[in-house]
Order: C-alpha cells, then structure tokens, then sequence
C-alpha cells in the first residue's frame, strides 16, 4: 500500500487532474491519497488571526479543510472514493479502488500532540502511513524539490512541516518527495519501473 500525499497548492493547478487521474488508472487497489489543507487552510489562518480562536479550533477546521479538498477531488474523479476510517480505506483498496482518506475522525474535544499548527497535513499524511503499515509515502509539492534534500532541510525551508521529520525517523516505509511535474516519475514507480536517473534519488533522508 502507497500513501500519496497532494499538496494543497495544487488545488487550482491543472496538475492535479492529471495527478488525480494517473493515480485512479494506475494505483487501484494500492493507493490512498491524503490531501492538503490548501487555500481551505488557509482561511482557518485568517479566521484565527482575525479572531483569536485557540488551536484545538483551528485544528478541527483545517481537518474540514482538508475533508473539502478531498471531495473536490472525489468531485473531479467520482471512481475516487472517500474513506474516513481504515476500515473504508481498506475495504475501498479491496475492491481495487483507490481512496482518498477524509481525516474527520481526528477532531478532537481536548487539545493533543496534533492539535497545533506545527502538525500539518503532511505530518498527518505520515501518521496514516505508520497506521496502515504502508510501503512508501509519496509527498506531491507544487514547489521545486532539490534531489536527495534531506527531510531536515525540507523542514527548514518550509516544504514540510516542523513535526514531519519526527513522524518520519523510524519509519518502516519509503518517503519520497515529488514536484507537481513528476507524473512521469511516479508513473515509474507504479509500474515498478526503474528511473534512467536512480529511483531513490528524489527521495527524502529521513535522518
């Protein structure tokens, strides 16, 4: 099983249908897509700002936020199929479908270790890779992504967020990280195909 994290800043690039649409034909029964906060996030930041909220708040908004992302997804290709437990995630990839994980089950009445903006969507997206035992975690970005960066530099320069690494170190699976233009890539690797260039060469060190 492959967790494909798409950013947020894809949601108004025509990139995403064409992500969207290689992942359903080619990821059926072995892919679940997490999706980003977005501009959806990014309102929450701005209601926040104007109204001095606490976190908790703003955490259970930006799971809608990215649960709005997801149906947006679903919207563009309704084979997609929207799973809000492991329980559908996996009976979707049972089927040979390919699900798109709704996080609403991790809102929450107290404030935990997720529940603050140190915690984005990508630290969620690894969250549910260790949960599901998957193979790889494929994190989709909008904006460059240096060969062979580590997950620390990443961190520090803002393409993922300050928890990430810590939900990555010991991981049991892959992390890789993709620009918005490596369809070609990852259709490469869904085939199991070898890149000219090193397949693991893009992928992140999780040190």
């Amino acid at each position: 099983m492959w967790v494909v994290k798409i950013g947020g800043s894809l949601s108004h690039d025509r990139a995403l249908r064409s992500w969207l649409t290689e992942l359903c034909e080619m990821g059926g029964g072995r892919v679940v897509i997490v999706p980003g906060g977005g501009d959806f996030a990014d309102k929450v930041r701005q209601y926040q700002a104007e109204w001095g909220f606490n976190d908790l708040a703003a955490h259970n908004m930006c799971l809608l936020a990215m649960t709005q992302y997801a149906l947006l997804m679903q919207g563009l290709l309704p084979d997609l199929v929207l799973a809000s437990s492991e329980a559908k995630v996996r009976r979707a990839l049972r089927d040979g479908r390919v699900a798109i994980w709704v996080p609403t089950a991790l809102m929450r009445d107290t404030s935990d270790a997720m529940s603050n903006w140190d915690t984005t969507s990508d630290s969620l997206a690894a969250w549910l890779s260790s949960m599901l035992n998957a193979e790889r975690l494929m994190v989709v970005k909008s904006c460059p992504i240096e060969i062979g960066a580590s997950v620390a530099s990443l961190a520090a320069d803002g393409v993922v967020d300050a928890r990430f690494a810590s939900y990555v170190n010991d991981a049991n699976y892959l992390v890789e990280f993709f620009n918005k233009d490596d369809i070609a890539l990852m259709r490469e690797r869904l085939l199991n195909v070898p890149t000219a260039w090193g397949g693991a060469d893009r992928a992140g060190d999780t040190a």
